[in-house]
């Protein structure tokens, strides 16, 4: 184990540096009560990295879209404050935040973009406005020429698998997003008061068709200072978006229809967006949009952690 200190009783004051240290695999790096003003990349498998305490261990930074690079601003996928590109990690008892501010103001700010298979965030806070959480790989084309502009624009699309258990995850607009196969277990989902008509999206899912899973919600909580009835559930990056909600409550922040089609109506026939047995005043199943179907005990059962979480990861390109 190495221990990353700031008060000088651990090997390293430094997360990065503890990583860069590493010569043999598997290996845990354990980070001490403190406020850690770094970015992280992470691109070796078989590592975990524990905070002593989630509320106390502070990774933070904040780079965001609309800042510029000499002449071109740094766009979404510039902006992470962590950076994972691999398989077998694994985050624990930690806060990652992307300070930057509003997305109204600075744009989209990356908390945590995580790409690979068998990445897990266990009793962490994921902090940010805009974009706080991506999960990828990126869809296979960007929209606009440069939109992907970042580390993984012009790598292989693996779609991995992802787990966040007991995480707090906090945003505004679109603020999990991305094509991974990711379970949530008992996390709380956050959205923040932009004070508009429409607050925000908590997904923006980008699943590829080819996907069986895509996001998968079980015993979360959807919760909010917003005023009611001005939060969607998601909207579709792009049209084959996957989204299920399992047994979760939903706050009266989240509005009627449940989903929005981004403006996309050809992606009626395209999601899944889906809720079993959820609970809460923002749960109308009866008001729900007509792309979004409530599950049978049956269909459930196709969504269990064992079934999402052993399902194949996919080469996609």
């Amino acid at each position: 184990m190495i221990i990353v200190a700031q008060d000088g009783s651990g090997a390293f004051d430094s997360i990065q540096e503890a990583i860069d240290s590493i010569q043999m695999l598997p290996e845990t790096i354990f980070v001490k009560k403190g406020t850690y003003h770094e970015r992280l990349e992470i691109r070796s498998p078989f590592l975990t990295i524990e905070g002593e305490d989630k509320e106390n261990t502070i990774l933070e930074y904040d780079y965001y879209a609309n800042m510029m690079i000499g002449e071109e601003k740094r766009g979404t996928f510039r902006s992470y404050t962590m950076f994972i590109n691999t398989d077998y990690f694994t985050c624990k008892n930690m806060t990652i935040a992307n300070t930057a501010g509003f997305g109204t103001d600075v744009g989209q700010a990356i908390a945590v973009y995580a790409e690979g298979d068998k990445i897990a965030f266990e009793n962490c806070r994921l902090l940010g406005h805009q974009d706080t959480l991506f999960t990828g790989p990126l869809p296979r084309e960007a929209a606009s020429a440069g939109g992907f502009r970042g580390p993984t624009e012009h790598a292989v699309r693996k779609i991995g698998r992802q787990l966040y258990k007991d995480c707090y995850i906090e945003g505004e607009v679109d603020f999990i997003f991305g094509s991974a196969i990711a379970y949530f277990d008992n996390c709380e989902l956050h959205s923040l008061n932009r004070h508009m008509e429409v607050n925000g999206y908590v997904t923006a899912a980008s699943s590829y068709a080819e996907q069986k899973y895509g996001y998968v919600f079980n015993k979360c909580r959807f919760t909010s200072d917003c005023p009611d009835n001005t939060v969607y559930l998601g909207r579709p990056w792009r049209i084959y978006a996957k989204t299920i909600l399992l047994e979760c409550e939903l706050g009266p922040h989240i509005i009627k229809e449940g989903f929005h089609d981004w403006n996309k109506p050809e992606s009626h026939e395209t999601v899944d967006y889906a809720e079993y047995k959820c609970s809460g005043a923002g749960y109308t199943p009866n008001e729900r949009a007509s792309f979004v179907r409530q599950l049978t005990d049956s269909e459930a059962e196709e969504f269990t952690f064992e079934k999402v979480y052993n399902s194949k990861p996919i080469e996609a390109n």
